[in-house]
């Protein structure tokens, strides 16, 4: 059945991700324009707006037929911009989310599809070099195997986020990609019932994303992610090696630490090779760890008490699906179990200090008083609070995990 855990995270997965529109040419997907703060103003009346998108549309090849068949007299849907201004799911901890979404039956069901669809996997991986595993697993958060794909008219949603103020730019590009879909015959627009950001199918592609990396992989003359399982498989593993997938190499592996080390090189942003990371007593939770060359980063997303993994080149997959670190590393290690890792643990078993929304709200406040840019005090520690939290760690002395405790709130507090 659909959780409400899993409908709360698919109306977050999209807007968190930070790929946008790609170049079918290329193979390349480009970064999407910056958003605009999330309290801003639609000063543009939307009857003016509407004219001005239009003309943009035909310009771009678009036929006036289709824009009027399928947007002609429809309005925004002022629910979406209120969905899209108060998202707050991955403001949870880790350890939270992943047990939530990562769950034993989501393992089950993605393994079952592996040996149902084994012939249409085998083919994606040859062509591609994507393993199945990669594939199920983001099938399996992003819509739950098909049962959670959403439940809203995709195109008005499009259009609301195209004349919204804060990511008007990316969503006008995806509503037109939307339209092209349209008129390639691939879905009608009656058809693209998804979630409240637009996206479409059962791996959740943005129109964008759809447009340009969807194949019809049985040959049917369509393009369909929406139910027809060859397209989704093979459209997804398209897109990930798009995003930059590195055939037949790892991309996380769940390790132990057998003592203390220099905390402060576990970052994502330094990779060495593995040949370091045993010297300094990280072992494979099963199996052994090669003390070779290839480099890894150690991730320690709860901190140094936390689990422990190795995040391999082909992690920044996962990061440029969705930023979210959070939701990366569920998907990645999902993924990982798919293919016969056991459930992640806890940890070395030593108690986890965690902060609260607001506790990390007020930390996030008194970084950027030290100059620290970690965005807006949003309570979720991303990628810009855990490099300003490693940074503080290291000037007052603390093991620099870039996890953020109560103590170093304390720390902080007592600094002003």
């Amino acid at each position: 059945m659909r959780s409400s855990v899993l409908l709360s995270a698919l109306t977050l997965f999209s807007a968190l991700a930070i790929t946008d529109h790609a170049t079918a040419q290329t193979g390349h997907v480009a970064a999407p324009p910056p958003s605009n703060d999330r309290n801003c103003r639609n000063d543009v009346p939307f009857s003016r707006w509407i004219v001005d998108f239009k003309k943009e549309a035909i310009a771009d090849g678009i036929k006036a037929s289709t824009l009027e068949a399928n947007i002609g007299g429809m309005t925004p849907d002022q629910s979406v911009i209120g969905r899209d201004r108060k998202q707050g799911f991955f403001s949870q901890s880790f350890i939270d989310f992943y047990g939530k979404l990562a769950t034993k039956s989501r393992e089950q069901v993605g393994r079952s599809y592996l040996k149902k669809y084994a012939a249409i996997f085998d083919r994606a991986e040859k062509e591609f070099g994507v393993p199945g595993p990669v594939i199920t697993g983001f099938w399996a958060l992003e819509s739950d195997f098909g049962v959670g794909m959403g439940n809203l008219p995709v195109m008005r949603s499009l259009l609301t986020l195209a004349w919204d103020c804060r990511r008007g730019e990316l969503f006008r590009e995806e509503l037109k990609a939307a339209m092209k879909i349209i008129e390639r015959g691939d879905l009608r627009a009656d058809e693209m019932i998804g979630s409240w950001a637009g996206e479409l199918g059962q791996t959740q592609f943005l129109p964008g994303h759809y447009y340009n990396f969807a194949l019809d992989y049985d040959n049917d003359g369509r393009r369909d992610l929406i139910s027809d399982v060859p397209d989704i498989i093979g459209s997804t593993a398209n897109f990930i090696k798009a995003l930059g997938w590195r055939a037949g190499e790892p991309w996380l592996q769940e390790v132990r630490l057998t003592k203390e080390l220099p905390w402060d090189q576990a970052d994502l942003a330094i990779q060495l090779p593995r040949s370091q990371w045993a010297e300094w007593g990280v072992v494979a939770r099963e199996g052994n760890l090669p003390a070779d060359g290839m480099k890894a980063s150690l991730l320690l997303p709860m901190g140094r008490n936390g689990p422990a993994l190795l995040a391999y080149q082909n992690f920044s997959v996962y990061t440029s699906w969705n930023q979210s670190l959070t939701y990366a590393t569920t998907a990645a290690h999902l993924a990982d179990r798919m293919a016969g890792a056991p459930f992640l643990s806890r940890g070395n078993g030593k108690p986890i200090d965690q902060l609260s929304y607001e506790q990390t709200k007020e930390l996030q406040v008194l970084l950027t008083k030290r100059g620290f840019d970690v965005g807006a005090a949003d309570g979720k520690i991303g990628a810009g609070t855990r490099a300003a939290v490693k940074a503080v760690q290291m000037e007052l002395g603390f093991p620099a995990d870039s996890y953020p405790t109560p103590d170093l709130l304390d720390a902080l507090r007592g600094r002003g």
